[in-house]
């Protein structure tokens, strides 16, 4: 879906406003951190992050002009635990320690249902690999989606990295839900795998 344009929003006012813009490695706490990428317009992220202000939230999107709507509820709100990142996951390793994060959200990734772009999907193994090194051992991964071939194919890319805990074909409604899953909800079922990092997974099976 194609994302209004903000001539007012720019990397230096984002940021003037604790975004981070550059590729750097973000500070890691005490405290457990929790990574959502592509976080949309953020309700996902700042609702959780409103109800459990012990924990670290951070939210990667890509797109500046979405990034500034994630911003816009994080300031309404005034959260302290949530960090912004205007990045992707192509970089994460940059981004991240190893064994840093608790836990990392992927909610409605972009399918890329063309077989030649598979490679670009957040669950597809060159990722998976990236995720393995920045999760602690034991850290979840929850993946929510629509797309029942992109679910499909990320169960199988899944299982050499991971337990796969739970399967779901038809995800009830929950009290942490984004934008696109309240909307697409009219239209069919949601679909969620939630898997546990072992960093020994890989060589065992």
């Amino acid at each position: 879906m194609r994302q209004k344009h903000l001539k007012y929003v720019n990397q230096v006012l984002l940021k003037e406003q604790d975004v981070v813009v550059d590729v750097e490695q973000i500070p890691i706490d005490h405290r457990p951190t929790f990574l959502e990428i592509g976080s949309g317009k953020g309700l996902f992220i700042t609702s959780i992050a409103k109800d459990h202000p012990e924990n670290h939230y951070i939210a990667m999107e890509v797109n500046i002009n979405v990034c500034y709507r994630i911003l816009e509820k994080k300031n309404e709100i005034n959260l302290t635990n949530l960090t912004i990142v205007l990045g992707d996951a192509e970089g994460l390793l940059n981004y991240f320690s190893p064994q840093s994060i608790d836990g990392l959200y992927l909610n409605f990734s972009d399918p890329w249902p063309k077989k030649k772009h598979h490679k670009r999907r957040l669950t597809f193994p060159r990722f998976l690999e990236k995720y393995q090194v920045i999760l602690k051992n034991q850290a979840f991964i929850q993946f929510r989606t629509d797309h029942i071939d992109l679910f499909d194919n990320s169960i199988e890319y899944m299982h050499p990295y991971m337990l796969i805990e739970s399967i779901e074909y038809d995800l009830p409604e929950s009290s942490y839900m984004t934008e696109y899953e309240i909307k697409k909800r009219k239209l069919g079922p949601i679909y969620q795998l939630i898997g546990r990092i072992t960093h020994h997974a890989k060589e065992t099976l």
